[in-house]
C-alpha cells in the first residue's frame, strides 16, 4: 500500500481490511477512547470502522480521509488519524488515536504534522481544526506542539458516554503551517 506521508520514524497509509484487528486493541480499551463518543468498541465495531473507511475513500467526492499511522522500525500500527472536510469552501477537521501503550512517545504530534502537511498540500484546504475534551490533556499538548491556536471552548456541546462533554476547538491556517514549516 503506498505511503501518503512520512518522517524519519512513522508513515501514514490508507486504512487496509486487515487492520481492524490492529485498530481493535485501542478502540477497545476504556482508556484509550474515554473522551471519545464511540466505544469501547467489539471486534464487530471495529471491523465495521474499517470496512466504512474503505468504503468512504471510493467516493466520487471523497471528503473523509482515514489514515493508519505505522510506526516503521518496528512496522507496527499504532494509530490511525482522520481528517474530514467539513466545508467545500476548504475547511477540514481533524482527529486522532494512538494505542495506548505507544502513548508519550511523540507519534501522534508527529502523525498530527504529516496530516497537517498533506490537508494543506494535497486537499488545498484553507483552514484545519480539531476539539478536546479540555481534560484530554495529552490531546490538547499534541494540538498546542503542531503549533495549532485555541480558539475558545464549546460549552457541552458532545454527549460522551452519557454526559454532555465541553470542546475545546483549536486551528491552524494555511499560511501559518507555511511560515512554521518555513523556519528552521
Amino acid at each position: 500500500m503506498e505511503v501518503i506521508e512520512e518522517n524519519d520514524r512513522i508513515y501514514l497509509r490508507e486504512v487496509l481490511l486487515e487492520d481492524w484487528s490492529a485498530f481493535h486493541p485501542y478502540s477497545s480499551n476504556e482508556e484509550t477512547v474515554k473522551h471519545q463518543p464511540w466505544g469501547p468498541n467489539t471486534e464487530e465495531d471495529s471491523l465495521f470502522f474499517v470496512r466504512q473507511v474503505i468504503i468512504d475513500r471510493k467516493q466520487r467526492h471523497r471528503s473523509r480521509y482515514v489514515f493508519t499511522i505505522v510506526e516503521k522500525e518496528m512496522d507496527q500500527v499504532v494509530g490511525n488519524i482522520e481528517m474530514n472536510i467539513r466545508d467545500w469552501d476548504g475547511v477540514g477537521e481533524i482527529g486522532f488515536i494512538i494505542h495506548h501503550d505507544y502513548w508519550g512517545r511523540g507519534l501522534a504530534t508527529e502523525a498530527v504534522q504529516l496530516m497537517i502537511n498533506y490537508c494543506f498540500e494535497h486537499c488545498e484546504l484553507q483552514r484545519i481544526v480539531a476539539t478536546s475534551n479540555p481534560e484530554n490533556i495529552g490531546s490538547i499538548k499534541v494540538l498546542e506542539k503542531v503549533g495549532m491556536i485555541k480558539e475558545g471552548t464549546l460549552r457541552k456541546d458532545l454527549l460522551v458516554k452519557g454526559k454532555w462533554q465541553d470542546s475545546c476547538v483549536y486551528s491552524i491556517l494555511r499560511e501559518e503551517w507555511i511560515e512554521k514549516s518555513a523556519k528552521p
